[in-house]
């Protein structure tokens, strides 16, 4: 999730495209950098960091010119370093790139052969060489943008120059977000509103398979395969704040409906059907090692030991290794017991949790194999970890997590199925069905956030309760932990999840008609079980939300509200789960008035223990 800034026009592009990337640093901020073409040739300056050390860079060395493009970016490919930042240039080319080029490792194969030199770990730099070696053999400058773009498999948002033709940007996207701003003879091109609003409110929404050429006092637009299109422009009246959060109220909002996306990039280029694996390209574990595992030790604090929780019934159930959870701020207090068997995983989404960060070193001091699942690339866990899954979730600025623990529950999924191919239990086929079941995740999660609506009827109903119960059965347990958690993070009203069948062992005795209970009740292996358990507290004037899968009738007509998710698969029951609970918390939460994103004695990164 990076950020990107275009300006073709008669003004110093360098400024425009500054300002432009400062809007932007939300989407990413481990390196930035800006290339401008004056008398046809292209001049890049790049630097590791935040935005505020390019902008040291350019006042020691600036650039001119009435055509550019700047990147901010958020590392996938590649850790945070000058020489991984982006622009990236081969011959004429100069590329910014926002997305995941899923095939880059073959591409820059082919290239390497073709007499290509790469510097950068990126896949980004694919893009350039593949345009330079296109215009070998065709010298159209469109047409060779065109022919590249067809070679590539992923997502991307992309802005090209070529020194030969300094009067013309080009734009594409292709499940990456993109918009073109309209001005007096000059146009702009970025990943997202904030970034231009200031210079036009006239704009174009591209849509997937789409370019735009930009030249001279004409943007046209075209298809991919090059053909023209008609698109409208949209008069935008937002203000720069309410830009900046894409239109939401606030960012957690903003970040609930990132979810689709946000899964999409953590699988993506990770699924091979052929085989029915996963590859995980920094997991940096052979099959003979993985093999090797006695015991998993998973180890998190707060919403990060949910996920791992949820893990615990994947790696066991499919893989048949046990698995204990372990809270990062209790590990090293507890003599735990460890060998060189063991396999440590840390989850954390910063990667900076001093807790989880002491844990694995811990695990580490005493000889464990060790991993981490993370969202920030080349962090201390990170840099620590022998290997890392890296959840592709993006920069989550709201203190509550969202995105980032779906993607955490989907790497843990994503391993499940690389651990069982490698130890033999889980086959080709069982893989292959595992993997087309995620495929359908994103589509379902976006499926899920048009419950937006009737859930904020629900919270609207339940604004002013006291206590809230959260009930689910198996890993839809953790869910209800989850749920509770988001609830008292950001509304600040008490709420406990509890394992379903546990509740008549003591909170039985909480429930009246001032208590909602949220039951988690998919249609699942547990679905009767959970089905009695929601009887007994109906039973005792207990009010139900149930969580229950689509055409539920028996559900629907026993308790007071419902919120219906799509029938997928037990096993991403938590995926889909996630999204009503979090938008439960965050509109009760906006009734009560509350801080949403920045809630009161929280941080998003613990970095104390």
């Amino acid at each position: 999730m990076c950020g990107i800034v275009g300006y073709i026009g008669s003004q110093d592009a360098t400024p425009i495209i500054l300002e432009g990337l400062k809007k932007l640093e939300y989407r990413g901020y481990d390196s930035a950098g800006i290339a401008t073409i004056k008398d046809r040739q292209v001049s890049i300056r790049r630097s590791e960091g935040k935005l505020i050390n390019l902008e040291h860079l350019l006042r020691e060395q600036p650039l001119y010119g009435s055509t550019g493009i700047g990147h901010t970016r958020w590392a996938t490919h590649g850790r945070p370093s000058e020489i991984n930042a982006h622009p990236h240039k081969a011959g004429s080319i100069t590329v910014v790139h926002n997305g995941i080029i899923e095939n880059y490792l073959p591409l820059r194969e082919q290239l390497k052969q073709a007499g290509h030199t790469f510097s950068s770990e990126t896949d980004t730099e694919v893009i350039c060489h593949l345009i330079d070696e296109t215009l070998k053999t065709e010298p159209d400058f469109q047409k060779a943008v065109i022919l590249a773009l067809s070679q590539l498999q992923g997502a991307y948002a992309v802005c090209v120059l070529n020194e030969l033709e300094p009067d013309t940007l080009i734009a594409a996207k292709l499940g990456s977000p993109m918009v073109v701003g309209l001005g007096a003879n000059e146009f702009f091109i970025a990943s997202d509103i904030p970034a231009i609003l200031a210079h036009t409110r006239e704009m174009v929404f591209m849509e997937d398979g789409e370019m735009v050429v930009c030249r001279g006092s004409r943007a046209a637009f075209y298809t991919i395969g090059g053909l023209p299109l008609e698109k409208q422009a949209r008069h935008i009246d937002w203000s720069p704040l309410m830009a900046e959060k894409g239109g939401f109220k606030h960012f957690m909002l903003k970040e609930i409906h990132e979810q689709p996306r946000a899964v999409r990039d953590t699988i993506a280029g990770r699924l091979f059907e052929e085989s029915g694996d996963v590859y995980l390209e920094d997991l940096n574990f052979s099959d003979q090692q993985l093999a090797a595992i006695k015991r998993i030790v998973i180890i998190a604090c707060g919403t990060s030991w949910h996920a791992a929780l949820v893990g615990k019934f994947y790696i066991e159930g499919y893989c048949r290794i046990p698995v204990e959870v372990d809270i990062a701020s209790e590990f090293r207090y507890r003599n735990p017991v460890i060998d060189e068997n063991t396999l440590a995983m840390v989850i954390s989404q910063s990667g900076e949790t001093a807790d989880t960060l002491a844990a694995l070193r811990e695990a580490k001091a005493r000889g464990a194999k060790n991993m981490a699942i993370c969202n920030v690339v080349d962090s201390s866990i990170a840099r620590d970890s022998s290997g890392v899954i890296y959840t592709h979730a993006g920069p989550e600025i709201g203190v509550a997590s969202t995105k980032a623990f779906v993607t955490q529950l989907t790497a843990l999924y994503l391993f499940t199925i690389r651990l069982g191919r490698a130890i033999g239990s889980i086959d080709a086929a069982e893989g292959l069905r595992m993997i087309l079941a995620l495929k359908k995740a994103p589509a379902m999660l976006e499926e899920v956030l048009k419950l937006n609506e009737a859930t904020e009827k629900i919270a609207r109903k339940y604004m002013h309760a006291r206590d809230f119960l959260y009930l689910g059965r198996g890993k839809n347990f953790p869910i209800a932990l989850e749920g509770a958690l988001k609830l008292k993070e950001i509304s600040y009203i008490h709420a406990e999840g509890y394992p379903a069948g546990e509740m008549k062992h003591g909170p039985i005795a909480l429930i009246d008609e001032d208590v909602p209970v949220v039951v988690l009740v998919p249609r699942n292996s547990a679905y009767d079980k959970t089905l009695s358990n929601m009887e007994e507290v109906i039973a005792r004037g207990g009010r139900v939300i149930a969580l229950c899968s689509e055409g539920d009738e028996e559900i629907r007509g026993r308790v007071a509200d419902t919120l219906e998710i799509p029938n997928l698969d037990e096993d991403l029951d938590p995926l889909l789960l996630s999204v009503p609970l979090q938008l439960l918390a965050y509109h009760i939460s906006v009734l009560k008035g509350t801080d949403v994103d920045q809630p009161r004695n929280l941080a998003k990164s613990v970095t104390v223990e």
